[in-house]
């Protein structure tokens, strides 16, 4: 079931987000969708990787070589 919500934004913001619904044959509920799935998936990421750094450091993962030199 969907659910519909009201989006406030600036003229600038709308005018580029119609812009770029035209471009690609969309449309705006479409893309902020997408837009906000994309956010919210990054915030858990980051979340989750916050979590988990002090566990990595303990184990000597410090970069994102160290963690490629593990899995590889």
């Amino acid at each position: 079931m969907r659910s519909v919500i009201t989006l406030s934004l600036p003229p600038t913001l709308k005018k580029q987000l119609d812009k770029i619904a035209g471009q690609y044959n969309t449309n705006r509920s479409q893309i902020a969708q997408q837009a906000i799935d994309e956010y919210l998936t990054r915030q858990q990421f980051e979340h989750l990787r916050q979590r988990l750094i002090p566990k990595a450091q303990r184990q000597g993962i410090f970069t994102d070589e160290d963690v490629f030199a593990r899995v590889s």
